[in-house]
């Protein structure tokens, strides 16, 4: 019996709505994996008129009787981790059966100490604009084989190992490189035993039990974290992310093979927002990007920093469904587009007077290009109500028909509102 998988990834630069988007597929599927990236995203979902934020555990785990995993191409920072499953367990909401991947690679004090201390070394100009939540660093040292994982949180001895031999590296870079004080070996020992001990019920082969759930004929939905134009490689580099959050990471940070997969369902706003540093051809500094700002509550749900705003890019959504292999388009904060009495989506990029419509790998020549507009009327009715795509007025099915003319895909889910409900599905 052959089961089916599903991919929804981020279409933009992050922060797109994957979350909520993936909380309302997960209610027919049988288990919700979490691929990649690590606590430098948040995936905020609104339920019961709660709002949940969720950093590293799989959208999912606010549905009764689900597998959630989190798979081997996470990167965990286990404080936050346990954090997350005490809130859930405080609320009674810690139904779901969680699976940490053994092969997941663990955010240690020294990956934060030196992610700050890098990103402070850079100088003004030259910063990536991280979360300083070590992330990079610990991937660097997954990629160097120096890296600890979850499974050597079990395991004393080789977890003593491997952290005195670290701590030597780490400590002379912090301290000769960049001036910062070293970190105790005992406390770091101590503290890693404890996460092991605390997260051992949950450690497991991540990449069978997808497999197995797949061979019983089940449904397995993977979410990605950041958004393809953040991916290590074909995001807007080196203002990116440090892993994978395009569909073929899921294959990797999961262990599945492509062909298994089914679908790819891209989320994309109405808009474009940008958290950090790096060009971004559509940003609206003035009165547009505010309003979208503050009817969009565009601030991070990690580091509540505020989001730069401006029009849908609709050539950076055509390279992520082009790179994703998108089969649809999940369409989230329409609502936040209410009471603007002009609306713009971006067809193209000019440069040298020149018209092209290909997004740029030269990140020099992305941060010159000028988004050529489409102007397209917009509404003052509350679409919170509607159900159908036939429910939501004229001017809004034209806006949404137009993404659909040019990025040349459906749009297959619509988002009206903040909560659950408020999800329109054409699938």
């Amino acid at each position: 019996m052959k089961g089916k998988a599903e991919i929804v990834v981020g279409a933009q630069w992050g922060d797109e709505g994957k979350g909520r988007i993936v909380d309302v597929m997960a209610r027919n599927a049988d288990a919700v994996v979490r691929y990649q990236g690590g606590a430098n995203a948040g995936h905020t979902v609104m339920t019961d008129d709660e709002k949940y934020i969720f950093h590293l555990l799989p959208s999912g785990m606010l549905y009764p009787g689900k597998t959630c995993v989190v798979g081997n191409g996470v990167v965990v920072d286990p404080e936050q981790l346990i954090k997350e499953l005490r809130d859930l367990q405080e609320k009674g909401k810690d139904r779901a059966r969680l699976v940490i991947s053994k092969a997941a690679h663990v955010v240690m004090p020294y990956h934060k100490a030196i992610d700050t201390a890098e990103e402070k070394f850079r100088g003004r100009g030259h910063q990536i604009g991280t979360t300083q939540r070590g992330i990079g660093p610990c991937y660097v040292d997954k990629v160097s084989r120096i890296g600890i994982r979850i499974e050597d949180l079990a395991n004393p001895q080789v977890l003593r190992e491997k952290l005195q031999l670290n701590l030597e590296i780490k400590n002379l870079v912090l301290s000769r490189v960049y001036g910062e004080t070293p970190i105790s070996f005992d406390e770091i020992y101590d503290k890693a035993l404890s996460w092991g001990s605390d997260l051992a019920p949950y450690m497991g082969d991540s990449s069978l039990v997808i497999h197995e759930v797949l061979g019983k004929g089940g449904r397995v939905l993977f979410e990605g974290a950041q958004g393809t134009l953040l991916d290590v490689d074909h995001g807007t580099y080196p203002y990116v992310t440090s892993s994978h959050p395009v569909s073929g990471g899921a294959c990797i940070g999961a262990g599945i093979g492509p062909t298994r997969i089914d679908k790819v369902i891209g989320v994309a706003k109405a808009y474009c927002t940008r958290v950090g540093e790096g060009p971004f051809p559509t940003e609206e500094t003035g009165e547009a990007g505010n309003t979208l700002r503050e009817r969009g509550y565009e601030y991070g749900a990690t580091t509540g920093r505020p989001r730069r705003c401006g029009w849908l890019d609709m050539v950076a959504l055509r390279h992520s469904i082009r790179i994703n292999d998108m089969h649809g388009i999940a369409l989230t904060k329409l609502d936040v587009l209410q009471g603007m009495k002009e609306i713009k989506i971006c067809y193209a990029y000019e440069l040298n007077g020149k018209e092209f419509q290909h997004f740029p790998t030269e990140i020099a020549t992305l941060a010159k290009v000028r988004p050529c507009y489409k102007s397209l009327r917009g509404w003052e009715e509350d679409i919170g109500d509607c159900k159908t795509f036939e429910d939501l007025p004229q001017v809004v099915r034209e806006y949404i028909e137009t993404i659909e003319e040019i990025g040349g895909v459906p749009v297959i889910i619509i988002g009206v509102g903040p909560k659950r409900e408020q999800t329109i599905l054409r699938f």
